[in-house]
């Protein structure tokens, strides 16, 4: 039994040490993924990404009714700025991915990754390039 607890314990810091160096390797907020026109910002799904051209100066503009049909890329607590992509502060307080300073958005009519039924809405949404 006892040598079963150090083993466990053994496997719990060995985890703990490598588990950061793991994430960190898939850490980036978006990727590249295709739709018939072109490269675009995905999420983790493959899901195309938007951005509103009423958002400005880093700030979401996107709230209440308008995030359920356009959902915000949400950034984990403590997410860290890293490279083009960057973490805005909503008006409730949450937590969003940008990239190069516009807000990043899904949109809840896609259906599938590879779908871009936003681009264009009401003129002001645009799948996000990367």
């Amino acid at each position: 039994m006892f040598r079963f607890a150090r083993f466990t314990a053994a496997a719990a810091l060995a985890l703990g040490i490598l588990a950061p160096s793991a994430f960190a390797q898939d850490a980036m907020p978006a990727k590249t993924g295709q739709t018939a026109g072109g490269p675009v910002l995905t999420d983790s799904k493959g899901m195309t990404l938007y951005v509103f051209d009423r958002d400005s100066g880093g700030k979401s503009a996107c709230n209440g009714q308008c995030a359920t049909n356009w959902p915000p890329l949400m950034a984990p607590a403590g997410a860290k700025p890293m490279g083009d992509y960057t973490v805005i502060t909503r008006d409730d307080g949450s937590m969003q991915w940008a990239y190069k300073g516009k807000p990043l958005y899904g949109w809840a009519k896609d259906g599938k990754p590879g779908d871009a039924t936003g681009d264009g809405v009401n003129n002001v949404w645009h799948v996000a390039r990367p």
